[in-house]
């Protein structure tokens, strides 16, 4: 029996958990969240302790993905739990369209209708949202939210942590640094560097209050 345990249980938890069960890689779902025994299930599914859980759940073999919208804690603790020893893994919807010579590490959840396409590097602890699109050539490091709808062209580089907002657009051959923000609608033409927030069109990087 195959066992996915959600590190997570709110709404982009339910989001991944739907999007498991679809790809029907796993016998039985559930989840650990630091609000159990108050939370006990989330759309059916049970909720079947905190994160002391961890270790009692690997040691029975199931395997593991971080569903934090969070960007720094989804990525540590995925580091935190995969030091451990524990099987981390991915979630993609039936309906994401993933190259064949894309290469996405584990943790990585991509959404449905999301594009990753050729020779793209995807790091871990990624999100890919829906309707995402990533194009060719980019190279995705650990940790980044791609969020619904937004756009990457070829070639692209992202910096760890960083978040594109939705909707967002960035031009070919561009950068964003690690722990970088592009804000909603963007359409970013020029390097954003790390740290820095970008938003408008064409986008600019502002103080981050």
């Amino acid at each position: 029996m195959t066992r996915l345990v959600i590190v997570g249980a709110g709404g982009h938890a339910a989001v991944v958990a739907e999007s498991a069960q679809l790809q029907g890689t796993w016998d039985d779902i559930y989840f650990i969240d630091d609000r159990y025994p108050d939370l006990s299930d989330i759309i059916g599914l049970p909720v079947v302790g905190d994160l002391a859980a961890v270790q009692s759940l690997r040691s029975d073999g199931a395997e593991f993905v971080i569903a934090i919208g969070n960007n720094t804690t989804r990525l540590n603790l995925y580091r935190s739990i995969a030091d451990e020893g524990s099987h981390m893994v991915s979630v993609f919807h039936p309906s994401a369209s993933i190259s064949r010579s894309a290469n996405v590490e584990p943790g990585t959840v991509v959404m449905a209708q999301a594009v990753i396409n050729a020779r793209t590097e995807i790091g871990v602890a990624c999100i890919v949202n829906t309707g995402a699109t990533v194009d060719h050539d980019c190279v995705i490091e650990s940790g980044v939210h791609v969020s619904p709808g937004a756009n990457l062209a070829g070639g692209v580089r992202v910096g760890e942590r960083a978040w594109i907002g939705i909707g967002a657009s960035v031009a070919n051959n561009v950068s964003i640094g690690r722990d970088a923000i592009v804000g909603a609608g963007a359409a970013v033409i020029n390097d954003v560097a790390a740290d820095r927030t970008a938003v408008g069109v064409p986008a600019r990087e502002v103080v981050r209050q």
